[in-house]
């Protein structure tokens, strides 16, 4: 329960905050087979790093891999999980995988900058999902925070996806500004979050 009231206290007071203030968030995961939704013996291994900047609404995704039994067919981010790190979920991110990201290899590297005002760097489904751009920014967002959300790779070995892991805050620091506006940011997150979860049934 503490550990869900301090999400919720840093995810508020990250969206809470004004442009100006609000500090950028770092999240990482390590990627293997075993964490997959259907788990698997996959020796392939990864690590991810996704920089979300609420003032630029930009997203920094770096993700390094090796070792995959399969060729690369597809990558991108999940959202939302009805539990924390666990579960599967829809593909939120562009489809129908990361632009650019390498195909048909079983090692590789990767780095882009998204726009995430730009609808382009959603999955269709997900933005009418979320009634708009803006409120699937929001809600990926709030996903990562939430531990709900997490980075797969796919491969022709694992059309489901070979090697995947749920992103987890490593820094997330608000401005102190932005904790004046905590309380209401907590509100507009858990009304954002009900509104979703309902679209979901």
């Amino acid at each position: 329960m503490e550990k869900i009231l301090t999400i919720f206290a840093f995810a508020a007071a990250f969206f809470g905050a004004p442009a100006s203030q609000a500090s950028p968030v770092a999240f990482t995961a390590v990627l293997d087979g075993p964490s997959e939704a259907i788990p698997n013996a996959s020796p392939g291994t990864g690590s991810a790093t996704v920089i979300i900047d609420a003032a630029a609404h930009t997203m920094d995704v770096s993700v390094t891999f090796s070792g995959l039994v399969g060729l690369t067919t597809t990558s991108h981010i999940h959202c939302c999980t009805a539990a924390p790190d666990s579960g599967a979920a829809g593909v939120a991110t562009s489809t129908p995988t990361f632009p650019g990201f390498p195909s048909g290899v079983t090692a590789g590297s990767y780095s882009h900058l998204f726009d995430m005002s730009d609808a382009a760097s959603y999955n269709p489904a997900f933005i009418t999902a979320q009634a708009g751009v803006s409120q699937a920014e929001a809600a990926l967002f709030a996903g990562m925070f939430a531990d709900s959300a997490y980075f797969n790779i796919h491969t022709s070995e694992f059309p489901g996806g070979e090697i995947r892991g749920f992103l987890h805050a490593v820094q997330a620091v608000p401005e102190p500004g932005s904790l004046a506006l905590l309380g209401l940011g907590l509100a507009g997150l858990a009304l954002s979050r009900r509104n979703h979860r309902t679209s979901l049934h």
